[in-house]
């Protein structure tokens, strides 16, 4: 009951974010039709300003001025309008949506005003004003003026929100009650997102500061670090920080001559060269196509059926009491349960195509009694070292190296995790994959629209129990930001996206005294060294307390994810992300290979969300489990073992025919082979009647039975 119920605030909490998030997005939605309708508002806006002086001018006296500017105006509710107007042309001068948000705000007022009544919001810092201003709407709920006159001190508030709160009324500044309360509501918003806020009772949403490991049982912990590289006292990670970036701003000013991938303009702004990837050899053209031809026919189901068999993955599963099954043939229906699940086909859908083997009530039952995202993980641990043993997985690319992308899912409406995604045009939450440089998927999440991709990169890879262990992480620009630079190096994790407008980004200095002779108009700003130094102390406590499994990364960063105003854990690990992402950058302009592994790996991201969505075929693209967020993360592990078993296949298949081409007198070449990839459809049949093929131990044997591959070097 009580987990019930911290589920339960998380849940409100994010509804209340999610509900001020699209009230801003609407609120700037209208400010571009503004903008875009500027000049015929502004002529309609003239006319009757127009108007307004003509009976101005030929009224007799005051009393009829009045009478003819209120016929002007009449009916009220035109008077409301021009003030909308007005407002939102002084927003489009100012570029300021905020005057635009009450008149979205509006129609979900009672129900913020319900979320607040119900939660207990708390500060995280001596800074109260954010709460005090929340406790003096909320006490004021049932007014209807215009304005309060009470004094409140507006410092949580932005300069823009402040100026629109505040005006004066004669003599005396007054605050008006619409834009106050869109004001506080909004803000509130923020530093719940932030950490500068949290609310008890919640799990997401807790004091953060509570959730570290006390700094008395953090210290005797703190020399165990110098193994990954972390100094053990505040003056030696300084300057173990600054020697690094020092170094690396000295090699790649050395090296620039040398450099012909690189120019640096007269403007200071550097330019790569575009890298022509070479075209694949004939050699290689030809080992592909001989082993498509040759790939044998195989149904999904089939292939997720040899899998389980060779690894029994299905035992993680059943009751969570521990007791037996207490179903019959439980494997085999444990097999079409993830079939069912992991090619999103539904239990009623899935059951008409097995002739009475299994129905849609024993679907759901299994799935709900039997399967959890634990159990799912462990199972697809299984199929991934199964994979990893063999040769062609350490051909294909580096097991220390891993992608991680998202790629959309289509989602019915009134999901928890679901929004409108502009990007794809549609209704939906966001898949994201840590993809192995050897192409085999290590771990899935299931996310909202609009979240971060950062906040989860990490924590996909301290979940990841496979023998596949990556220190390198490559991704795209939402898989970065400064605090994720900075966690990753404590965590002894390199983290190297592919960022796009890499340009626009800061190159700072490690002193400001030191000076380059090719490189010096990269650098823009210098690093707070002291800032880092002061709060070493705070570092180490985070760091240790999620090594201890007090707090996990994503957590973390998710609290780190938007600039704080108070906090300074953000603060230190925003300067130690701006050392590391410096760092990072001048890698990425100086190294063609790094250049080009990036590209390669999340490439293969690419290519995995493809071959992903190809064996996700039913309910027609849209994500047909509930809109429990548990449910969405348990689809995307069943998807992602079905991958993981069909890969698994392919590479054994790939390595039979393989060893049957040299045999037969191929010459079989390295290169070649490492331009292959596990992710062939052609040969596989996805659509039909479902049935579990008979296969028995001896077949599985003789799959597992191909002599090593031995290739011609």
């Amino acid at each position: 009951m009580q987990q019930a119920q911290v589920q339960t605030r998380d849940h409100l909490i994010e509804m209340f974010r999610k509900r001020l998030a699209r009230i801003h997005f609407a609120a700037k939605t209208a400010l571009q039709d503004i903008r875009e309708g500027a000049q015929a508002t502004t002529e309609a806006m003239l006319e009757t300003f127009v108007a307004v002086l003509h009976a101005v001018d030929g009224a007799a006296d005051e009393i009829e001025v009045g009478k003819q500017v209120t016929t002007l105006l009449h009916p009220p509710e035109r008077t409301q309008s021009l003030l909308t107007t007005c407002e939102g042309l002084l927003a489009y001068r100012d570029n300021n949506h905020f005057p635009l948000v009450w008149q979205y705000y509006r129609s979900h007022r009672s129900t913020l005003y319900r979320l607040a009544h119900t939660l207990t919001f708390q500060s995280t810092s001596a800074d109260q004003t954010l709460l005090d201003a929340v406790t003096f709407l909320l006490d004021r709920q049932e007014r209807t003026a215009a304005h309060f006159t009470e004094p409140l001190s507006l410092a949580f508030a932005s300069e823009k929100w402040r100026k629109l709160v505040q005006v004066r009324q004669g003599n005396q500044t007054v605050l008006v009650r619409r834009h106050l309360e869109a004001c506080v509501f909004s803000t509130l918003a923020d530093e719940l997102k932030t950490g500068d806020v949290c609310v008890a009772g919640s799990a997401a949403y807790a004091d953060f500061r509570t959730a570290l490991l006390p700094w008395k049982a953090c210290e005797s912990l703190v020399p165990d670090y110098s193994t990954i590289g972390i100094p053990a006292t505040a003056t030696d990670f300084v300057a173990h920080l600054r020697d690094q970036v020092t170094t690396t701003a000295q090699e790649v000013d050395q090296g620039y001559p040398d450099n012909d991938q690189l120019t640096i303009d007269a403007h200071g702004e550097p330019h790569l060269k575009r890298y022509q990837r070479p075209p694949a050899s004939p050699t290689a053209l030809a080992l592909a196509a001989a082993v498509q031809e040759r790939m044998p026919e195989r149904s999904v189901l089939g292939m997720l059926h040899r899998a389980v068999c060779r690894t029994n993955c299905t035992r993680h599963f059943g009751p969570r009491s521990g007791r037996e099954p207490g179903l019959e043939r439980p494997q085999e229906r444990y097999i079409l349960t993830t079939f069912a699940y992991g090619c999103n086909l539904g239990p009623r859908q899935a059951a008409r195509h097995m002739h009475g083997q299994i129905d849609a009530q024993q679907f759901a039952y299994i799935n709900r009694r039997h399967i959890d995202s634990r159990t799912l993980m462990a199972a697809m641990t299984d199929i991934i070292n199964h994979t990893h043993r063999g040769r062609l997985p350490a051909l294909w690319g580096d097991d220390k190296v891993v992608g991680a992308d998202g790629t959309h899912y289509r989602l019915r409406k009134n999901s928890l995790q679901g929004a409108y995604h502009i990007r794809y045009g549609s209704y939906g939450g966001i898949a994201y994959h840590h993809i192995s440089d050897t192409y085999i998927l290590l771990i899935s999440r299931f996310i909202a629209c609009g979240t971060w991709e950062a906040i989860y990169i990490i924590e996909g890879l301290r979940q990841n129990q496979s023998t596949i262990q990556p220190d390198t992480i490559h991704a795209d620009t939402q898989g970065q930001n400064l605090p994720t630079f900075a966690l990753a190096f404590l965590l002894g994790l390199k983290l190297m996206p592919r960022i796009r407008d890499w340009r626009d980004l800061v190159f700072y200095r490690p002193d400001p005294a030191t000076r380059y002779q090719h490189i010096d108009t990269l650098f823009h700003e210098t690093i707070n060294w002291e800032l880092i130094e002061t709060h070493w102390q705070d570092v180490m406590q985070v760091l240790i307390s999620i090594q201890q499994g007090k707090i996990s990364t994503d957590w973390l960063l998710r609290k780190l994810s938007s600039e704080s105003r108070r906090s300074r854990i953000y603060r230190v690990f925003r300067e130690i992300g701006r050392v590391i992402r410096t760092i990072f950058l001048l890698q990425y302009l100086a190294d063609l290979d790094l250049r080009i592994q990036i590209t390669a790996t999340t490439n293969k991201v690419e290519a995995f969300h493809q071959f992903s969505q190809w064996l996700f075929f039913g309910g027609d693209g849209v994500l047909l489990t509930s809109p429990d967020p548990e449910e969405q993360e348990k689809a995307m592990l069943y998807q992602g073992m079905v991958a993981n078993a069909v890969i698994d296949q392919n590479v054994v298949d790939i390595n039979r025919i393989l060893h049957d081409l040299r045999h037969e007198g191929m010459v079989v070449k390295r290169e070649d082979v490492a331009t292959l990839s596990p992710y062939l459809t052609q040969h596989i049949k996805r659509f039909g009647d479902y049935q579990i093929d008979g296969l028995n131990d001896m077949t599985l044997t003789e799959d597992d039975d191909v002599p090593p591959l031995e290739l011609d070097e």
